[in-house]
């Protein structure tokens, strides 16, 4: 190519920008220069998002921004700024909101918006485009064109625009509820009936294809059905919802039936075919998902599933750092999937004609191809039924169906993986110490504790800088001043590893980010919680997201962890700051509830406060009393296992002292406690007891 070797993209980070860096488009970074280059220029922007992972973004880099006709064409026309979505949520929330209220349609990646120099505020946008006119689309080079002339020409207009849509934005939120409205179970009531019309009755999962995995429903309806399980009418329905859904995932195509580990969604309605890029933020919730419904259900299974996840994410995600990667490609050589299929052939080849027998009907290789020529691994026939047609034992077939699968891992190690996006982010990797905690409590694996240990420990050596958090890490360097998200999920997921493992500096850590919550993203005129910090580089709008999107809302996450920290500690402020947030959401949870099942389950322990078990003593025991409190699904309900010598608690924790050559457990809902109980056999009773406890 005649263009220069790299453009400004070279000096980033980020893996995203990187693979752009070597572009005929004149990229820059989003950052002073280039709106500042914008504004000098009076040229409009260009603003592309994506992420590594982005098979369509791969392809219109490809089509369009490695083209040295279409290049030029923007660099004539445009300042083009490229964002990796991953590290700059903040952009990416606002302008796909944009894009939605423009085009009337949803967004996604790469997003293509393009924007007045002026006031950073959009004028036109969309998602892919084409280099060639098709799918309805004009091509790539006519629509820059047609945008720039029509920046030219209207100038005016755009600027109107403009300033219509940030009108709009300030009435995108919600009007919070009067002080005096009681707050009730009626949306979680709501919810359970809206996700059971909407839900799958055959296949699980919500809606039709594509279908996304949605963790938060499915441990929405999981949490229901143990709220209702010792009722007049226990909700068994709910229960059948998550085994569907968890049974057929597993099963399916979207579960890397070798490897372990889940991809983003499913292409079809039956989770076969996958969009094969794998992600931490979906792989955190949906191991402690899995985990949590083991112990709901007894159902090995689901074991096996989190075992396998967890055990891929040590092995493929963990940082020497301790800290977690973000994602897997979809792509390798160019081809999506093409690391995860087989041939019949080439899989005969490589095992006894035993092992293939039940291999290839276990996983379908004796049907037809089910993935462009190729064979996806889909679980197409039983263990079970095959050991009754066979004549054989289940666990005969099993060990077959296992040694095969050993086979075929080894060989496919062996191939051109799927890039991997290196970048740290501190909101996903909070969503897997939380998805480790509950596994290796659940699972018994001290590995996932101390795993999920490490990665917390990295977040607080390298994301805390001068007392403020950031938000991604990469190369060595801490950047981009942390989100609402990021503050949010890490809190609660030191709740759930202080419950794996006490550990006095992570209780630091939580009350320090939820006093950074409070200080700078907290309204305290109307409650709930701002994307960005108080302090954070100004944009056109500051939302404050309510809804659950791909990962938990953070208001709803926020709320939930005050909640508990604040009944922990016995701290109003965090209490408070709670129910503020729920009053603040409630008009948007009240009329689209399964919308918001994350401020439900903050509203739901609102309502009905959390259990919270403190047990102290020697080391030892209270350990295997915590763990056995842990062989118990009980959603509600937080087991904080302190030894001894454990000192200088804060808050209302320093009255729960331990007795002198004893074992002893506090039981506290809310903000009333028990007498201390004095043995293992009187808490049991305490825990096992079937009617709900006030």
């Amino acid at each position: 190519m005649s263009h220069q070797s790299t453009n400004r993209l070279a000096k980033e980070t980020s893996p995203y920008l990187l693979q752009h860096a070597d572009n005929p488009v004149d990229w820059y970074p989003w950052g002073p220069e280039a709106l500042q280059l914008a504004q000098n220029s009076g040229k409009p922007i260009l603003l592309s998002i994506g992420y590594s992972a982005c098979h369509w973004c791969h392809v219109m880099a490809h089509e369009s921004f490695e083209d040295d006709a279409t290049a030029a064409l923007m660099n004539e026309h445009f300042v083009n700024i490229k964002v990796d979505r991953e590290e700059r949520p903040d952009i990416d929330k606002i302008y796909q909101t944009a894009h939605q209220l423009l085009t009337q349609r949803a967004g996604g990646w790469p997003l293509t918006m393009f924007i007045n120099p002026d006031d950073q505020r959009p004028f036109f946008g969309g998602t892919y485009f084409p280099n060639v006119a098709r799918y309805g689309m004009p091509s790539f080079t006519d629509l820059i064109t047609r945008v720039a002339d029509h920046f030219k020409a209207h100038k005016d207009d755009v600027e109107s625009q403009g300033r219509q849509l940030v009108d709009i934005f300030s009435k995108l939120e919600p009007r919070s509820a009067d002080d005096g409205l009681e707050l009730s179970f009626e949306p979680l009531s709501s919810a359970r009936q809206k996700i059971g019309q909407s839900f799958d009755m055959e296949y699980g999962g919500i809606g039709n294809a594509p279908k996304f995995p949605h963790p938060t429903t499915i441990d929405r309806l999981l949490r229901h059905w143990r709220s209702s399980a010792h009722s007049a009418k226990p909700d068994v329905d709910a229960l059948f919802m998550v085994s569907l859904t968890l049974t057929r995932m597993a099963e399916g195509g979207i579960y890397d039936q070798l490897g372990g580990g889940f991809c983003r969604y499913s292409v079809d309605r039956y989770w076969q075919i996958p969009h094969f890029e794998k992600m931490l933020y979906d792989n955190g919730p949906l191991l402690a998902l899995y985990a949590q419904a083991g112990l709901a259900t007894g159902d090995a299974m689901y074991r096996r599933i989190a075992n396998e996840t967890a055990d891929w994410i040590l092995a493929d995600m963990q940082s020497p750092n301790g800290g977690f990667y973000s994602t897997r490609d979809a792509d390798s050589e160019g081809e999506e999937g093409l690391y995860y299929v087989w041939t019949p052939e080439e899989v005969q080849a490589l095992l006894s004609g035993e092992q293939y027998e039940v291999f290839a009907r276990h996983f379908g290789l004796n049907a037809e191809a089910n993935f462009e020529g190729k064979w996806h691994l889909t679980v197409r026939e039983t263990e079970k039924a095959i050991a009754e047609d066979c004549g054989m034992t289940e666990q005969a077939v099993a060990e077959l169906i296992n040694a095969a699968r050993a086979t075929l891992l080894k060989v496919r190690a062996k191939r051109v993986a799927p890039g991997r996006d290196e970048k740290q982010l501190t909101s996903w990797n909070a969503l897997m110490i939380r998805g480790l905690a509950i596994a290796g409590l659940a699972l018994g694996r001290n590995d996932l504790i101390e795993s999920a240990g490490k990665s917390a420990d990295f977040i607080r050596k390298n994301m805390m800088v001068n007392g403020r958090l950031l938000a991604s890490f990469k190369d060595g360097q801490a950047k981009f001043p942390a989100y609402l998200d990021d503050h949010a999920f890490l809190l609660d997921a030191l709740l759930e590893l202080l419950q794996a493992d006490w550990n006095n500096s992570y209780l630091g850590f939580a009350i320090e980010l939820a006093d950074l919550l409070l200080d700078h993203f907290y309204d305290p005129e109307k409650g709930g919680f701002f994307f960005t910090a108080d302090d954070h580089e100004t944009l056109i709008h500051r939302p404050k997201p309510l809804a659950d999107e791909a990962v938990p809302s953070g208001n709803g996450i926020a709320a939930f962890a005050l909640q508990r920290l604040g009944f922990l500690l016995g701290d109003t402020r965090y209490l408070d700051a709670a129910e503020k947030t729920l009053r603040n959401a409630w008009r948007a949870i009240d009329e689209y509830p399964h919308g918001h099942v994350s401020l439900l389950n903050a509203l739901e322990e609102y309502l009905h406060h959390p259990e919270i078990i403190i047990i102290r003593g020697d080391a030892e025991e209270i350990s295997r009393w915590r763990d056995s409190a842990a062989m118990i699904y009980a959603p509600r309900r937080l087991v904080f296992a302190i030894p001894s010598e454990t000192e200088e608690l804060p808050g209302s924790l320093a009255e729960r002292k331990p007795v002198p050559d004893e074992t002893i457990a506090y039981r506290c809902v809310g903000s009333h406690c028990s007498l201390p109980i004095s043995s293992w056999q009187a808490l049991a009773a305490e825990l096992s007891e079937t009617k709900e406890k006030n």
